[in-house]
């Protein structure tokens, strides 16, 4: 029997989330993508991802979570491979073009997202940084600065988002609806 440990680090923690969350993510891979799924806790989504992309990774820290959806009477599919390790130490596979990460209370949002950049992914499809909903990230799209913002909502690089405030004749329903990709908000330099 195994026994039960307390967990501090909300990342080695493992909760599923509901099937339209999971639905939003499915909708953004292709046939063609190589995804990796960061956190992949019991397969629950890596497994129906599999049945879209041409190949999918997923690296799980807890191998108590990951021997759950391994116990499952479905036999894996060919195109998906498993890792159980650290995400932020393993080396990513560099075939990935999208990388999955659910994972509401993030803290190593820079250090992913950098990982996949740097091996060349697309796109990262995330609720680490705004804590609800689904986004997909442009991995290679230039970031502005903040400074360059005259108000508005962001969204930056080290996994902060917020919203700048600024002339109130500069609120629009245009300028509110967008999010700005920048790479130095005021988190940054607390950091």
């Amino acid at each position: 029997m195994l026994t039960p440990t307390l967990k501090t680090n909300w990342e080695d923690q493992w909760a599923p989330y509901d099937p339209p969350t999971y639905q939003a993510v499915l909708q953004q891979i292709q046939p063609h993508d190589t995804a990796l799924d960061i956190g992949a806790g019991d397969l629950r989504l890596a497994r129906p991802m599999a049945k879209i992309a041409r190949k999918v990774y997923c690296i799980e820290i807890n191998p108590e979570v990951l021997a759950q959806g391994l116990k499952k009477n479905d036999p894996l599919p060919d195109n998906l491979n498993i890792i159980c390790g650290d995400a932020q130490t393993i080396d990513f596979p560099s075939e990935v073009t999208v990388g999955v990460l659910l994972m509401r209370h993030c803290t190593h949002f820079t250090t992913y997202a950098n990982k996949l950049k740097e091996i060349g992914s697309r796109r990262l499809i995330t609720n680490a940084r705004w804590h609800m909903g689904v986004e997909t990230i442009d991995l290679q799209s230039p970031r502005t600065s903040f400074d360059a913002i005259r108000i508005g909502w962001y969204a930056c690089w080290c996994g902060a988002v917020g919203f700048k405030n600024g002339e109130p004749e500069l609120l629009t329903p245009e300028t509110e609806a967008i999010i700005y990709e920048i790479m130095d908000c005021p988190h940054c330099s607390q950091q």
